[in-house]
């Protein structure tokens, strides 16, 4: 079996992987750009001296500096979470496709308070927070656009696509900082108006590019436009609506819409009251939790400053180191993407990248406390220590990003059984939102107060991703091929771990059973007809 082999729930015709469904897929995934894009950017954008002058923080103290920037830095996080919870309203009342066409044009007009003239700090904040709400409802709808149409076999592919428009618009953010900082002639404003300029390319083509969507058929469903429903089905499966795949797939979302609690407020009644759907909201909510602390965004946010703690005191420099690392997370993103997540499988991923990431940062920290050890050096070229230190660090980065990166975005947007998708994507973006925000306004203090360097905080790193091991291992099945219908019985089957070979066995006997009933009453009615 090739690694792109399609592992199926059932004998599905080619032409379901279609140009439609994949070409659907990328120009929602695509909204991921414009975030990658805003969460690489900033860090550096703010470090700028152009900016720094222009805002007047370089006259102020380097505490109040660094609190100045965090708060620039974190403001975004705090309308993506606030936007994740709205977008629960759009979503139900006005479907994936619409909400999604909302999100893009609130974070376009937060993108461009962001490019007022003003001295003042007010402008920059507004337009943080506004662009950040776009962003939170972006991440909560555009992972269940992409799970509600993609065919099962290539479900973590297709939801993997939003990872992958986050790494390439993060990769762009990266080298962007750096084109204006070593190698533009503008100065000033104009120098570090450029990166908050481009926010809006990516952004502006998603608006464009999703008058081609379709609305799910599953929302249709639920809103009992039937017709509609198929119809859209179809065009996305590029199937008849006499097609036995067409009938059995409307069939499952009949059943599985007649089990959604009716109402606004019913399916938030259900996951509160619902200890199974409990259960799960917590594990989505530990998968962000723990991928959070595993250390990604602190390097995602505060890069410059980390390069520094290391050795690297050239500007030139951190800013070559930072635009490799967003290479490289690119890389192997597209490395995730193309063949582990639906050939490994997502639990497999997140245990090997649990051993590998807790090793390379217990030696991260264990160098840096090294070169702490030794006192004063010269600073004129970089240790042997800080270039091991680097070393790990892109060592971290090559197993990290295809393990804990994106598969936590897919797991949580498959693992809901369609009567509480919606609160379950919404709890998994509240979450990420939550914990980056934490994350972005305090690595600063993390960095100045745990420890010389830092070198605490990389323990500490190292200490989430061995309990994240843990977690996963003991408590996470894999949710690779299983039907989204079938998801409340993957979570019912026990010990975890074993969970997914059970089901899919179970899924194999039911379809040999349909088929031997199926050839019984054909041979009957030919017996009939003779």
């Amino acid at each position: 079996m090739g690694v792109l082999a399609k592992i199926e729930d059932r004998p599905t015709p080619p032409c379901v992987y279609n140009w439609r469904v994949y070409l659907s897929a990328v120009v929602a995934a695509f909204s991921s750009c414009m975030i990658g894009y805003t969460t690489s950017f900033i860090g550096t954008t703010v470090a700028l001296d152009s900016f720094q002058e222009y805002y007047g923080l370089d006259k102020l103290s380097d505490s109040k500096s660094s609190f100045i920037s965090a708060n620039i830095v974190s403001l975004f996080q705090a309308g993506a979470f606030f936007g994740s919870i709205f977008a629960y309203t759009t979503s139900y009342f006005l479907g994936r496709r619409a909400s999604i066409w909302i999100f893009i044009t609130i974070f376009l007009v937060g993108a461009g308070i962001t490019l007022s003239p003003s001295h003042t700090l007010g402008p920059l904040y507004a337009g943080r927070v506004i662009s950040g709400f776009g962003v939170g409802g972006c991440t909560m709808v555009v992972p269940i656009f992409l799970s509600e149409i993609a065919p099962p076999a290539i479900r973590g592919r297709l939801v993997g696509l939003y990872e992958l428009g986050w790494q390439t618009g993060g990769l762009v953010g990266f080298w962007i900082i750096f084109g204006v900082s070593e190698s533009s002639p503008l100065t000033g404003r104009d120098q570090f108006l450029v990166p908050f300029a481009i926010q809006l390319v990516p952004a502006g083509m998603v608006l464009i590019g999703s008058v081609m969507l379709r609305e799910t058929p599953r929302w249709l469903f639920s809103k009992g436009r039937r017709e509609q429903a198929i119809k859209n089905l179809c065009w996305i499966r590029n199937l008849e609506p006499t097609d036995q795949y067409i009938i059995e797939e409307v069939e499952m979302m009949e059943a599985a819409n007649d089990e959604i609690p009716k109402g606004f407020f019913q399916p938030i009644k259900l996951a509160l009251t619902d200890r199974k759907i409990l259960w799960r909201l917590f594990l989505g909510h530990m998968l962000f939790v723990l991928q959070n602390f595993s250390g990604i965004n602190a390097i995602n946010y505060y890069s410059p400053t980390i390069f520094r703690t290391m050795g690297i005191n050239s500007n030139y420099t951190v800013d070559l180191m930072t635009g490799i690392f967003g290479v490289l997370k690119t890389v192997m993103t597209v490395l995730w993407l193309t063949v582990l997540v639906d050939k490994w499988g997502r639990r497999q991923l997140l245990v090997y990248g649990s051993i590998a990431g807790a090793s390379c940062m217990y030696i991260i920290g264990a160098l840096i406390t090294a070169k702490v050890g030794q006192g004063n050096q010269d600073t004129s070229h970089l240790s042997s220590q800080g270039i091991a230190t680097i070393v790990m660090v892109y060592l971290w980065t090559t197993f990290y990003i295809p393990s804990w990166n994106g598969t936590p975005w897919v797991i949580n947007s498959e693992m809901f059984s369609t009567a509480s998708r919606n609160v379950g994507q919404v709890s998994a973006s509240m979450a990420n939102w939550l914990w980056t925000f934490i994350i972005a306004r305090f690595t600063p203090d993390m960095i100045s107060g745990m420890g010389p360097d830092g070198c605490g905080m990389y323990f500490f790193f190292a200490g989430m991703s061995t309990l994240s091991l843990l977690f996963v291992w003991y408590l996470l099945p894999e949710t690779k091929s299983v039907p989204l219908d079938k998801m409340n019985r993957l979570f019912e089957i026990q010990p975890p771990r074993k969970a997914q070979p059970i089901l899919m066995q179970e899924l194999q006997d039911e379809n040999l059973e349909m088929s031997v009933a199926n050839g019984k009453r054909m041979s009957q009615s030919s017996e009939h007809r003779a």
